[in-house]
């Protein structure tokens, strides 16, 4: 069952879909959105458990992108960050689309699976808004003070919303793991942009390509987990780039 989502739409042009990562919400796109709203209608959306979307009883990513989908009126190019970056990858596999860009997330959840086991306990007990902090004081990268400020601000550490999404490496074993990517993969035609802040390692785009022939990974290796924030206008001008091998 889909969720009706807090959303805001600004600018005019052809529509351009922004989703946040985890326990964040649409404005961590603050920074760039109105360079992109000069030449785009730009339809930012908290996913559901997040910002000021409602809570739902899944958190399945296919249900995320679901929610999407009934706010968006025409093809649309999609930008996911972190976990919005599965999301729109899972979109792109059941919805139409321009074109896909994909900041910063692995699709081999494997080894995320295998670290996110180790932390398991911690995660489900008391000790979890210690283990998020943890986890992204080590995804800051190259973030300014008064970015990491702004970011840290507009986090909210719902537990059950949280497990609920990482259920998916969670509460599954490896080979239920590689399904529900293969699931979230297949059928995706359109150009696919992997722009990472960290090198995946050289297997990575073998590996994407597999599973996405469309992929094309780009690494700015040292950045960190927010390349769009830390390079903004580089970013911006990576976007146009991309949206223009579209055509």
């Amino acid at each position: 069952m889909t969720v009706e989502l807090a959303y805001d739409i600004q600018g005019s042009g052809p529509l351009l879909v922004l989703v946040h990562g985890i326990t964040e919400n649409r404005h961590s796109w603050d920074p760039i959105t109105a360079d992109l709203a000069a030449t785009h209608r730009v339809l930012r959306v908290d996913l559901r458990g997040h910002g000021a979307s409602p809570f739902a009883d899944s958190y399945d990513v296919a249900d995320l992108a679901a929610d999407i989908a009934q706010l968006v009126d025409e093809p649309p190019l999609i930008v996911g960050h972190s976990l919005g970056g599965t999301v729109v990858t899972a979109y792109a596999s059941a919805f139409e689309t321009r074109g896909v860009v994909n900041i910063d997330q692995t699709l081999n959840l494997g080894p995320m699976q295998a670290g996110l086991l180790q932390q398991a306990e911690l995660l489900r007990g008391e000790a979890f808004p210690m283990v998020m902090d943890a986890l992204f004081d080590s995804l800051r990268g190259q973030v300014d003070d008064a970015g990491w400020q702004r970011l840290s601000e507009l986090r909210r550490y719902d537990q059950p919303v949280v497990l609920g999404i990482w259920g998916i490496m969670l509460d599954t074993s490896p080979d239920e793991l590689a399904a529900a990517v293969a699931a979230m993969t297949t059928g995706i035609d359109v150009p696919y942009l992997a722009l990472n802040g960290f090198d995946q390692g050289p297997d990575y785009p073998a590996w994407l390509a597999e599973r996405i022939p469309t992929a094309v990974v780009e690494t700015w290796d040292g950045v960190g987990h927010y390349p769009q924030l830390v390079r903004p206008a580089d970013f911006l001008a990576r976007l146009a780039a991309f949206e223009a091998s579209l055509a």
